[in-house]
């Protein structure tokens, strides 16, 4: 690239870089250790920071999304059909796993969510050309935002880093990276 008084030009021959993210879905406590964690959950931990690490260093840029619910979580919608407090606010189960935190700390955008999948995401990713996604729970938020931001931005390579995402059973991560698949979603690792 050539720099002209701030501007950044690109010859022909040399193609502009593209612009990647990592999202990471709530890689919150209660989904790891807590009250919805799984030994899945906790046996893709170290895959998820090896991920941020390499993304980082490759300059990929980070993002996070935050399952986010208050302390009357239970009359909510959600709080009736999975009546297990989870990721309230302020709370030490809402908090990012401390290995991944040097990572949020760098984050382009943290997005709190009070629903599986956020509409915010699309804003917050635009002008993205590859968003690779990873996390908890893959059969609901993982799987939510990657249909968001499929929709949302169709000539996008969205795809799913399997290896470092759980499901709530391992069943059901099979079975939704079979949709995603299904959805155009790749699905890599």
């Amino acid at each position: 690239k050539v720099v002209i008084r701030g501007w950044e030009i690109y010859p022909q021959s040399c193609p502009k870089p593209l612009k990647k993210a990592l999202l990471l879905i709530d890689m919150q406590n209660d989904f790891i250790t807590g009250s919805l964690g799984t030994k899945e959950a906790e046996a893709i931990l170290p895959r998820a920071v090896q991920a941020a690490e390499k993304a980082a260093e490759e300059g990929t840029d980070l993002f996070f999304t935050m399952d986010t619910h208050g302390k009357g979580y239970l009359a909510t919608s959600e709080g009736r059909k999975l009546p297990v407090p989870h990721c309230i606010r302020g709370t030490a189960g809402w908090e990012i796993a401390e290995v991944l935190l040097p990572y949020k700390a760098k984050a382009t955008a943290v997005v709190e969510k009070g629903a599986f999948g956020s509409l915010e995401l699309p804003k917050a990713l635009s002008g993205y050309e590859e968003i690779t996604l990873l996390g908890l729970c893959t059969d609901i938020c993982v799987v939510s935002n990657a249909l968001i931001l499929k929709a949302a931005f169709p000539e996008a390579k969205i795809q799913v880093l399997a290896n470092a995402s759980a499901g709530t059973t391992p069943e059901a991560h099979a079975a939704t990276l079979t949709v995603l698949r299904s959805c155009q979603v790749d699905v890599v690792g």
